[in-house]
């Protein structure tokens, strides 16, 4: 979790109160009041948790369609859990853009990754009613992120929210750029 937003937007998705994520987490309800306005950051093993709490786990039998599709697209396109962010697959053509085992990274957040304008994007995602089925795919410019193993290349970007097994919600994620020769 990069930032007290997501946190928050979590916890409410889930219709989970304040005080009984402070129970799962073995903490008190102000502590969890505290993660969430950003004045206390929780720890490492805190936000593994609280990642493992909120994270999408796709069935394979009713997923594995989709996820077979994304692993062969011949265009730079990733499936992300929509809530916290994981990598759940990737095309081959976004795998030769990262310098990266992709196992390495499946399962895990790449928010840390994100470009600038990206991060605005996601912040607007709410008010553009998201979260709320209003908008099924977003399409925006991004900058580069200067990563060294997960490079984002600027250009234009689509987003486009897709439902999973377990009733979470996936991103598709595409990128829109000139590959070189």
């Amino acid at each position: 979790m990069h930032a007290a937003l997501p946190l928050r937007h979590l916890r409410r998705l889930a219709g989970m109160k304040q005080s009984h994520l402070a129970d799962l987490m073995g903490v008190t309800q102000p502590t969890v009041s505290r993660w969430e306005n950003g004045s206390l950051p929780p720890t490492v093993e805190q936000t593994q948790a609280l990642q493992a709490i909120f994270a999408a786990r796709p069935d394979p039998a009713q997923d594995a369609a989709l996820k077979r599709l994304v692993e062969t697209s011949m265009s730079p396109v990733h499936l992300i859990c929509d809530l916290t962010h994981r990598l759940l697959a990737a095309s081959p053509a976004r795998a030769a853009d990262w310098r990266v085992d992709l196992g390495d990274y499946l399962g895990r957040s790449l928010l840390v990754y994100a470009s600038e304008e990206i991060l605005a994007a996601e912040a607007r995602l709410d008010d553009l009613g998201w979260r709320d089925g209003q908008l099924a795919a977003l399409a925006f410019d991004t900058g580069a992120n200067d990563d060294p193993d997960i490079p984002i290349r600027p250009g234009p970007m689509l987003w486009e929210r897709v439902r999973l097994s377990d009733g979470s919600s996936g991103r598709l994620v595409t990128s829109f750029y000139d590959r070189p020769a």
